[in-house]
């Protein structure tokens, strides 16, 4: 949906979007997000599943349309004002595939589920593509203190993948079963601005070295 209007965000600290036209989108698992004409990676605003939408009746002494109320299980709230609606279609896209790892990715992911120490000393495997609502997060493990860790694996690690891993953790550490769940970004190469996102998100970074973990050495000239 496009419309013209305004987002309170409501629970562990308030937000505000003013009114202004922004893509809306209710996606069958739930979830609702407001988007702007920019940032690719990220919606203005958000609500992950399991929550829920109803409607309430616009205020009289205001020209809104439509008042939209997102509430997700902890009682956080999403009130979305609308004004207008320029746009205003369903979509039924059926079942998704995935995403599919190319080949050096995928094949870290696998090293590292059989070399899972190279995370730190007593850390062990829980399950490879353990399931979130919204997507498997690469390795499930547990470091030597018994605390589970969601580790992300990218052959290049850019800030969008530190992005992907924040929202994991956001479901995980709901899960009460398994939280406190820590994060772990790792990666061949990680970007400067990744490594700072993560830092500041509490994630730690591991830079991989692919030919280590196959057992091979560097074919790379060394001074010692």
């Amino acid at each position: 949906m496009i419309a013209e209007c305004k987002v309170e965000y409501v629970g562990r600290l308030t937000a505000f979007l003013p009114m202004a036209k922004r893509l809306i989108l209710f996606k069958s698992d739930g979830s609702v997000s407001i988007h702007a004409d920019d940032r690719a990676y990220k919606p203005l605003n958000w609500m992950t599943p399991p929550c829920w939408t109803t409607e309430e009746s616009a205020p009289e002494d205001s020209d809104a349309q439509a008042v939209w109320v997102v509430t997700n299980k902890a009682g956080e709230q999403l009130r979305i004002t609308v004004a207008s609606i320029d746009h205003d279609s369903s979509h039924e896209l059926g079942l998704d595939p995935g995403l599919v790892k190319d080949g050096v990715e995928a094949h870290l992911q696998e090293l590292l589920a059989e070399h899972v120490t190279t995370l730190g000393d007593g850390y062990t495997l829980i399950r490879r593509e353990y399931m979130t609502p919204i997507g498997p997060v690469d390795l499930l493990c547990r470091d030597a203190d018994g605390q589970t860790v969601a580790v992300e694996i990218k052959r290049r690690g850019e800030i969008d993948g530190v992005e992907q891993l924040t929202r994991y953790l956001e479901l995980l550490n709901r899960d009460t079963t398994i939280a406190p769940v820590a994060g772990v970004f790792a990666a061949q190469v990680i970007k400067p601005q990744a490594k700072t996102l993560a830092n500041d998100r509490g994630i730690r970074c591991v830079t991989l070295d692919y030919d280590r973990l196959r057992g091979t050495e560097s074919t790379e000239f060394r001074l010692f």
